[in-house]
C-alpha cells in the first residue's frame, strides 16, 4: 500500500532528477491542414497534422522537453477550423495550460495563428497519443501517436525491435464530416464506415483492393508492438493470427508480462506487447474487430492489416483467427513498479471519495440523448476553467460550468466510483490511477491493481472504482473518450488544489492571447449554434 505521499510521485521525482542531465529538446511543427485523403478508397476532406492520417509520430525520451508548434491553416468550412491539441496521458505537471482541451485549459487556436505547446515529461515513458480536443474534430482525422523511449527500460531484454515500424494505430473512419454526423436529433451515436489500421482499411462498400497496412517482421526476431486506439467510438478486439502477445505496458505503465491471444482495447487506451516472429515465413492477418453491431466480419481484409514475414510473397493472408485463445482479463494486469493503490485497503478508505452516476437523457424532448454526470450535462463554458481560476475565481462553487466542477484538496487520496450501464471509456487528465475494481469483477484489489489513464466502466452489474493522489494542481478533465458522448456532455472537471493553481502553472503571453484572438476571429459560430439547438 502507498502512503499519502504516493510512491509513484516519489518515483517520478527521482526519475526527473536522474534524467535531467540527459533531457533533450524535441522540436516539431504540426501544420493543421485540410487534406483530401482516402484511407479506405473513399476520398473525403479531412483535418490532419501535416497532411497525413494518422498524424506523424512524435517521439523522444523520458524526461525530454517537447516544443510542438501547432499552426492552424484550416480552410474547409464544412468542419471546424479552430483547433486545440491534447497530449493524451502526459501529466503536464506545472504546465496545465499546455494540456490542450478547449474551454478547460485554453481557448482554441484560430486559423492563420499558431501556438507553441511547451512541456516536459519527467518520469514518463511508454506509449501515448495526441489529438484535437475541440468538439469532435479528431474524428475528422487529427490524431497521431507519441512514443517516449526509456534507455533503461526494465523490459528491454524481452524484445529486439522497437521503433517507428512497430507502432500500430487503430481508428474508426467516417465518410461524412463530423459536424454533419453529430450532434443530431436524438444524439444517436454515428456508426463508422471502416476500421483503419495505420491509416488504411477496407469496407464492404468500397474497393475490394483498397490497400491494407503491412507490418513487416523477420523470422526469429522479437517485436515490441505499441498498439494505440485513436478511436472516436468503438472498442476493438485485437489479435494476430498464429501469434500470441505478451503485454508489458498499459497506458504508459510498465506491467508484469502477461501473455494473451486477444486484447479488448477501448478508445484512447494503449498497450505494448511483445510478439515473437516464430511461425513459418508467410503472411498473417492482424485483426481489429470493432464493437459495432454486425461488424464482426474479418473477411476480404475488412477490419484487418497484414503481418508479413521477410521472404513471404506479396499477397494477402489465408490464415484463420485463433480459436479458444486466451482473452485478456484487465484484472490480471499488474504494474511492474510500485504496485498498490493509495489509501487504506477498504472501500472508501481514502481522504475523499465520490460517486459519479452516469445517465442518459431519454425524454423524447429537445436535448434527448444528452449524457449527465450526477444529473448535470457538461456544457463548455465561454471562458476556460483555467482562465477563470487565474482571473481570481478560486471558489469551485463559482466556477463554470455550474455543477460540473468538483473541487479536490491537495495531497489527498481520492476514490472515484462509477456504476456501470454502458462501457464508457473514462479518461482522467493530469494523472493515471489505480483501478481497484475493474469491469467484470465484484472484487476489490488494493495490493496490485492495474494502473492506467483510461478505463471502461463496464455494464449494469459493475461499479468500476479507481484511486489517485492529488499531487498535480490544476483543472483536469475527466470524460468519456467516445467523442460523441463527450460532445453530448459526458464530462466533469476536477479543480485540484485550487489555491495553488496560479503559482504552479504560470502562463505566458501567447497563452493569454488565445482567448482574445478567438473572441475576435471565431470561425465556428455556425457549429456552436447547432450545439445549442440539440445539446
Amino acid at each position: 500500500m502507498r502512503s499519502l505521499t504516493s510512491l509513484p510521485s516519489l518515483a517520478i521525482l527521482s526519475l526527473s532528477f536522474a534524467h535531467h542531465a540527459l533531457a533533450a529538446v524535441v522540436q516539431q511543427n504540426l501544420n493543421i491542414v485540410n487534406a483530401q485523403l482516402a484511407p479506405d478508397g473513399f476520398t473525403r476532406s479531412t483535418v490532419t497534422a501535416n497532411g497525413t492520417f494518422p498524424g506523424p509520430l512524435i517521439s523522444g525520451n523520458i524526461g525530454d522537453n517537447f516544443q510542438i508548434n501547432v499552426i492552424d491553416n484550416l480552410t474547409d468550412t464544412s468542419m471546424r477550423r479552430a483547433t486545440s491539441i491534447h497530449w493524451h496521458g502526459l501529466f503536464q505537471a506545472g504546465t496545465n495550460e499546455m494540456d490542450g482541451p478547449a474551454w478547460v485549459n485554453q481557448c482554441p487556436i484560430v486559423p492563420d495563428q499558431s501556438f507553441l505547446y511547451n512541456f516536459s515529461v519527467p518520469g514518463q515513458s511508454g506509449t501515448y497519443w495526441y489529438h484535437s480536443h475541440l468538439s469532435t474534430q479528431y474524428c475528422d482525422g487529427l490524431r497521431g501517436p507519441i512514443v517516449l523511449y526509456d534507455p533503461n527500460d526494465p523490459h528491454k531484454d524481452l524484445y529486439d525491435v522497437d521503433d517507428e515500424t512497430t507502432v500500430i494505430t487503430l481508428a474508426d473512419w467516417y465518410h461524412s464530416v463530423a459536424p454533419s454526423l453529430f450532434p443530431n436529433l436524438g444524439n444517436v451515436d454515428p456508426v463508422p464506415n471502416t476500421t483503419v489500421i495505420n491509416g488504411l482499411g477496407r469496407n464492404t462498400d468500397g474497393p475490394a483492393d483498397a490497400p491494407l497496412a503491412v507490418v513487416n517482421v523477420t523470422a526469429g526476431q522479437r517485436y515490441r508492438f505499441r498498439i494505440v486506439s485513436t478511436s472516436c467510438y468503438p472498442a476493438f478486439n485485437f489479435s494476430i493470427d498464429g501469434h500470441n502477445m505478451t503485454i508489458i505496458e498499459t497506458d504508459g505503465v510498465e506491467t508484469e508480462p502477461l501473455t494473451v491471444d486477444f486484447i479488448n482495447i477501448f478508445p484512447a487506451q494503449r498497450y505494448s506487447v511483445v510478439v515473437t516472429a516464430d511461425q513459418p515465413v508467410d503472411n498473417y492477418w492482424i485483426r481489429a474487430i470493432p464493437s459495432v453491431a454486425g461488424a464482426t466480419n474479418a473477411t476480404d481484409g475488412i477490419n484487418s492489416a497484414i503481418l508479413r514475414y521477410s521472404g513471404a510473397n506479396n499477397s494477402e493472408p489465408t490464415t484463420n483467427s485463433t480459436t479458444n485463445g486466451i482473452v485478456m482479463n484487465e484484472a490480471n494486469i499488474v504494474p511492474l513498479v510500485n504496485p498498490g493503490a493509495p489509501g487504506q485497503p477498504v472501500i472508501g478508505g481514502v481522504d475523499y471519495a465520490l460517486n459519479l452516476n452516469i445517465t442518459l437523457n431519454k425524454t423524447g424532448n429537445v436535448g434527448d440523448g444528452r449524457h449527465l454526470v450526477n444529473g448535470v450535462t457538461f456544457i463548455p463554458p465561454s471562458v476556460p476553467v483555467l482562465l477563470q481560476i487565474l482571473s481570481g475565481t478560486t471558489q469551485p462553487s463559482q466556477l463554470l460550468p455550474s455543477g460540473s466542477v468538483y473541487p479536490l484538496p491537495a495531497n489527498s487520496t481520492i476514490e472515484v466510483s462509477m456504476p456501470g450501464a454502458f462501457p464508457h471509456p473514462m479518461h482522467l487528465h493530469g494523472h493515471n490511477f489505480d483501478v481497484v475494481r475493474v469491469a467484470g469483477s465484484s472484487q476489490y484489489n488494493y495490493a496490485n491493481p492495474v494502473r492506467r489513464d483510461t478505463v471502461s466502466i463496464g455494464t449494469a452489474s459493475d461499479n468500476v472504482t479507481f484511486r489517485f493522489v492529488t499531487n498535480n494542481a490544476g483543472p483536469w478533465f475527466l470524460h468519456c473518450h467516445i467523442d460523441w458522448h463527450l460532445e453530448a456532455g459526458l464530462a466533469i472537471v476536477f479543480a485540484e488544489d485550487t489555491p495553488d493553481i496560479q503559482s504552479a502553472n504560470p502562463v505566458n503571453a501567447a497563452w493569454d492571447a488565445l482567448c482574445p484572438n478567438y473572441a475576435q476571429s471565431d470561425p465556428d459560430t455556425a457549429f456552436e449554434a447547432t450545439e445549442t439547438e440539440f445539446i
